[in-house]
């Protein structure tokens, strides 16, 4: 079938990674994928990540202006609707798939693609805390009450857990337009294997937060509960990202500590040699969806601790890591950390759960399959739909 997928190439986030994995492997089970993205704008090199060589090579690409983007949200051109909808009308697919990058074009969407006839699916990415248990989580369940009437118009939407499907049902969407479908890993790419990250930043036990150095990532509780732990000699922390944060952050946690910055690393098997050569990944977030961060390290059998926000929880329950309170962050690193900084046995126990509850439930292959499924069911539906639609609206493009 032909998919048209509208989402990010930059800069880097986790729909940008989302986007990448899916229509690679799409292609790679012999779709055809139209990638639709906003214009490339001027960011540092290190905020920017292009899909591999392959894809580049095999999608079609269509850009959509764009006056602003950031790795939260988007704000198109006048102009954006009016490309989108010639570009559409250009390369006629079967299905339009919208990997929604919290712009106002989300909201006009499903008007676009019923005039266009095209069936039109969604994958909603937003972090959230079903609890609301701080100003973050707050504010990111604002946002799903803003997204939820216009969400009711998709006719399918993609999200990652029970949990988040529970939130958007309670807010009025039908839970029939709902699909949970979670994020999945390769884990042939993302496995155990050989790294030399240890010797390099000369660890004899190494932890790893990767992600953005943002307020809702909550990573200044990692930091103080690392300075005020007593960590066996040889531990490192080693900080992977960037963000509004780092610089405020830096100046306060550094090598004396322990603590290493190694930036926002673009190339994906240095990330791989990274995850493999890690004792312990720690995720302290406030808010998430679910993280793709973390599915990568458990695949790479690395033992895992992450808040119960967003879908984390779930992901790491039943032994598979630890799940830690939004609430009581720097506590329960306080005494975990130097725990397991004294006890590899226990590391290693851990990873092995980890990387076999990803094997069960979180591999790409698997998410890939599903998401098959459910194109199929949309197409069916809307042909049916098409069938006994009457043939005036038919004539105006109006699928219901």
């Amino acid at each position: 079938m032909h998919i048209a997928w509208l989402g990010k190439k930059s800069p880097f986030c986790g729909n940008v990674t989302y986007g990448r994995e899916v229509t690679n492997a799409l292609l790679e089970r012999g779709h055809q994928v139209s990638f639709l993205h906003f214009a490339q704008e001027e960011f540092p090199p290190e905020s920017q990540a292009e899909p591999p060589e392959e894809i580049q090579e095999e999608l079609q690409e269509v850009s959509i202006p764009c006056l602003y983007k950031s790795q939260i949200y988007t704000i198109p051109s006048p102009k954006s609707s009016k490309v989108l909808t010639q570009a559409l009308q250009r390369l006629k697919p079967d299905l339009v798939h919208a990997s929604l990058t919290l712009s106002p074009l989300d909201f006009v969407l499903p008007e676009i693609c019923e005039e266009l006839n095209l069936p039109l699916v969604s994958t909603f990415h937003p972090p959230f805390d079903r609890k609301r248990r701080n100003l973050t989580s707050g504010t990111q369940h604002l946002m799903y009450q803003l997204y939820a009437p216009f969400l009711a118009h998709y006719h399918r939407v993609i999200i990652f857990s029970e949990i988040q499907r529970e939130l958007l049902v309670r807010l009025g969407v039908p839970d029939n337009r709902l699909a949970v479908i979670p994020n999945g890993v390769d884990v042939e790419k993302y496995s155990p294997g050989p790294s030399n990250i240890k010797a390099e930043l000369d660890a004899r036990r190494l932890f790893v937060y990767q992600g953005r150095i943002a307020t809702e990532k909550n990573v200044e509780a990692l930091l103080k509960a690392w300075k005020q732990s007593e960590m066996p000699p040889g531990s490192k922390l080693a900080i992977v990202g960037n963000g509004p944060l780092a610089p405020t952050l830096r100046p306060f946690y550094g090598e004396d500590l322990g603590i290493v910055w190694l930036g926002f690393v673009a190339d994906e098997q240095r990330r791989i040699e990274i995850l493999r050569g890690a004792d312990v990944f720690i995720l302290p977030s406030l808010v998430e969806g679910l993280s793709l961060s973390l599915l990568e390290a458990m695949a790479c059998g690395v033992a895992c601790m992450a808040t119960d926000a967003g879908a984390d929880g779930e992901v790491l329950e039943a032994g598979a890591g630890i799940v830690l309170s939004t609430q009581r962050v720097l506590s329960q690193l306080q005494t975990l950390l130097p725990l397991f900084g004294d006890h590899p046995e226990m590391t290693l126990l851990l990873g092995q759960k980890a990387r076999q509850r990803v094997l069960d439930r979180y591999t790409l292959s698997r998410n890939i399959s599903r998401l098959e499924d459910l194109y199929r069911q949309v197409l069916a539906q809307h042909r049916t739909q098409l069938i006994s639609s009457p043939p005036s609206i038919q004539r105006n493009g109006y699928s219901h």
